[in-house]
């Protein structure tokens, strides 16, 4: 086979590409839907040109029933979460915000966060640590908690949720039946770890390994931004540049899941050395794969690419 990689067998054909989970596909729509008002709903929609899962409006409904002055703070106090993102339109942030032309594609997107994740609660702004969405699919539970002044508020909360929860008929485990499925349709982990999702078909067209192990492609990252001069980071670039070389061949053979994984892996590892590189790899990929979207998420965080701030919609 053309090029430095190989395609990894797989038994069933993936789906023709992985687009925003509907609530509608896998159950009927419900009759106890939250009632948050439809030009809400579109109006969030419509800034993120995605979909939002009836979840995310109930959860929405769960924090006003907690505190129906502060929605996105009634968490704050409790276990420190405070919600975000497309939260912040049904709070109506978004008309009170400085920017009048702010870009959603970077709104609360943090330095490692992949095109597919979007951030929904954030905890304080040293340890950077938030939960969203990955493709639609949470990624995170709360975590645990063992402050004991805040017991009685937590078990009072994990009542409530797990009572919502169960009324609405959705799953409180860490991993649903949809992400076990999806699990099954994972071709590589990738440095994220999350696994990243490409159609394969019948003879095995889709994706092929690359030539280096995750181990091997940390290894040469590392010597690149080790490097000590020009010259030497030049020389430790090589692997990388070989890498391309497959990646064009894959690209021209359909096995569009090799330049998505080197973009991502380069992207992950987090250097300034590697945008170019990543500019090259992942737009062209999700393209490719029928994402246009998250193409265009990836070039707006590489042009903007930073620790702080994030949020777009600051009064």
């Amino acid at each position: 086979m053309t090029g430095g990689g190989k395609r990894r067998p797989r038994g069933a054909a993936g789906p023709a590409g992985e687009q925003c989970e509907k609530n509608g596909d896998t159950k009927k729509r419900r009759s106890n839907q939250a009632d948050t008002t439809g030009s809400l709903r579109q109006e969030a929609e419509t800034c993120y040109r995605l979909t939002l899962p009836e979840d995310f409006y109930q959860f929405w409904r769960f924090c006003e029933e907690l505190d129906p002055e502060k929605p996105s703070d009634a968490l704050v106090s409790s276990v420190g979460l405070r919600l975000v993102g497309p939260y912040d339109i049904l709070a109506g942030k978004h008309k009170k915000a400085k920017s009048t032309n702010p870009d959603f594609n970077l709104h609360w997107r943090f330095f490692y966060d992949p095109p597919e994740f979007q951030t929904i609660l954030v905890a304080d702004s040293k340890t950077q640590y938030h939960m969203g969405y990955f493709r639609l699919f949470l990624l995170k539970k709360l975590k645990e908690v063992t402050d004991k002044k805040k017991t009685a508020i937590l078990k009072d909360i994990d009542e409530k949720l797990t009572r919502t929860a169960k009324e609405l008929g959705y799953s409180l485990e860490q991993k649903t039946v949809k992400m076990k499925q999806r699990d099954k349709k994972v071709v590589t982990k990738a440095f994220h770890g999350a696994g990243l999702v490409v159609p394969v078909d019948k003879n095995d067209v889709g994706y092929r390994e690359l030539p280096e192990t995750n181990a091997n492609l940390r290894r040469i990252c590392k010597a690149i931004v080790d490097a000590s001069t020009d010259d030497e980071r030049l020389k430790a670039f090589a692997p990388i540049q070989e890498m391309l070389t497959f990646v064009q061949f894959a690209n021209d053979e359909c096995d569009y899941g090799m330049g998505y994984e080197l973009g991502i892996d380069l992207f992950c590892y987090g250097s300034h050395y590697f945008h170019k590189t990543v500019g090259q790899l992942l737009p062209l990929a999700y393209t490719l794969l029928q994402r246009s979207l998250f193409a265009e998420i990836i070039q707006s965080h590489l042009a903007n690419r930073r620790e702080e701030p994030l949020d777009q919609l600051a009064p």
